[in-house]
């Protein structure tokens, strides 16, 4: 059982921040990423998964109320993906960061195209929307364009949140490290 140490519970409230502050540039500036794991990405790789599964929860219930309602419904997504990014971060934390992102992004893609597909008709506060829209009057369908443009800016939005956690936990002294444990 994972014990709750206060530094490690501070590290959850910051990347709460991080999320709902790069949640919102995201969200505003309408872009095709969404910016709102890195610090679920710190948490896990720093704290581990249980840790890990609990910025994005927390954010997501937090933007959920506050600016972006969709939010609130990814917040499976992204218990999810602080999950698989402690488990991975545990077993092999010198991971490829293209593999890492791939291994992290193809079933968080499928959970939330799933999402995007049955819930809201391939309709979010995301940029890339259109996409899904224009693809979905294709033979693939609905479900399966959400998850084409689900898991490219995923892809995208994942291997670039894992390169700045990388840059990040690189240049932590260890004295930082070691608290966090």
């Amino acid at each position: 059982m994972t014990k709750f140490r206060p530094f490690s519970i501070c590290m959850v409230a910051l990347a709460i921040v991080i999320n709902i502050v790069g949640a919102n540039i995201a969200l505003w500036l309408h872009l095709p990423l969404y910016f709102d794991s890195i610090g679920t990405f710190l948490t896990a790789s720093l704290c581990g998964p249980v840790y890990g599964m609990l910025p994005n929860l927390l954010s997501g219930l937090i933007l959920g109320m506050t600016s972006d309602i969709y939010a609130l419904y990814y917040a499976p997504v992204g218990i999810l993906l602080g999950l698989i990014t402690g488990l991975i971060f545990e077993k092999k934390p010198r991971m490829n960061l293209f593999l890492f992102a791939l291994l992290v992004s193809l079933p968080t893609s499928l959970v939330s195209a799933c999402i995007t597909a049955f819930l809201f008709g391939g309709l979010t506060s995301s940029g890339m929307t259109i996409f899904v829209q224009i693809l979905a009057k294709t033979p693939l369908g609905l479900t399966l364009s959400c998850f084409i443009v689900q898991g490219i800016t995923d892809y995208a939005d994942r291997l670039l949140g894992l390169w700045i956690t990388q840059r990040v936990t690189e240049r932590l002294p260890s004295s930082f490290k070691n608290r966090l444990l």
